[in-house]
């Protein structure tokens, strides 16, 4: 992988374990060569991965909504900042400019960029590993919902698990390098193993 975009929160949350996280995976990342693409915000974790990226002399890559950048929450110290419409195109060009996806911590935004890259890979739209960086436990409530959603019958357990989960972004980023694609025929039909 040479990009990945990384989806968090525009808050810090309550634990510094959460900032710290994200200076650590934008650190990890330039640290391997590899991109970082995000939402282009100076603020909340978004900024602490860019932030820890550019300190280990790596290259990011910000997508920001023309209605935020002008709300003054753009990172101006970034390689790039592309300036899109809508939150639609931001999702899609950062989905164009990345070979892989990591979310960290974060509310509704985040919730919703994570559950769309889900969504086309299920669909078969795109084959990109997709990590989930469960730091402090935050995201426990979503495993046991995915393994509900497979026990009741509307995922398939295949699909729950292409959702590559852990504490420790190396090997996070291990399970990613690692990762093989569930082929696109058993995607679309109705098998739940």
């Amino acid at each position: 992988m040479k990009s990945i975009v990384v989806f968090c929160g525009s808050s810090d949350g309550y634990h510094e374990s959460y900032r710290e996280a994200a200076y650590t995976i934008g650190a990890m990342l330039a640290e391997q060569n590899i991109r970082v693409v995000y939402g282009g915000a100076k603020i909340g974790l978004m900024g602490a991965v860019a932030e820890g990226a550019l300190a280990a002399g790596g290259k990011v890559i910000g997508v920001i909504p023309r209605f935020l950048e002008t709300m003054e929450v753009a990172h101006d110290g970034l390689t790039e900042l592309i300036t899109v419409e809508t939150m639609h195109e931001r999702k899609l060009k950062m989905h164009e400019l990345s070979d892989g996806i990591i979310t960290l911590p974060g509310g509704w935004g985040t919730m919703e960029e994570l559950f769309e890259m889900l969504t086309w890979g299920q669909l078969g739209l795109h084959s990109k590993p997709i990590g989930l960086l469960n730091v402090n436990g935050y995201y426990d409530a979503l495993k046991a919902l995915s393994d509900n959603m497979v026990t009741e019958g509307f995922l398939g357990e295949f699909i729950s698990n292409s959702l590559l989960i852990s504490e420790d972004p190396k090997e996070l980023l291990e399970k990613m390098e690692a990762y093989t694609p569930v082929p696109t025929t058993k995607i679309m039909t109705k098998q739940t193993t």
